[in-house]
């Protein structure tokens, strides 16, 4: 018969047997505020925005990435600020 095995975790019985604490079992440890869980990685979206793909001369998009992270949201911002100033487009 197969069957899920349970984890048998190691028991110890001198606490100093056990692992040491280090910077990355702290860097892969959940996170809470209070009774709530914190999640990792990449917040969720607002949902307005689409994925596309789009063309740019490489100097535009040097330009805009030499700024460091963030470039596509600069990006999207001036385009939204030449809308407001050329209604119409």
């Amino acid at each position: 018969m197969n069957g899920k095995k349970q984890n048998t975790g190691t028991i110890w019985i001198d606490p100093d047997d056990a692992p040491e604490l280090d910077d990355e079992f702290f860097q892969r440890a959940n996170e809470y505020q209070g009774d709530r869980l914190v999640k990792r990685g990449r917040p969720v979206g607002s949902g307005n925005k689409i994925s596309t793909t789009v063309r740019f001369d490489a100097d535009i998009l040097d330009a805009f990435r030499s700024g460091g992270p963030g470039w596509q949201t600069r990006m999207n911002d001036v385009l939204r600020d030449w809308l407001i100033k050329h209604p119409g487009g």
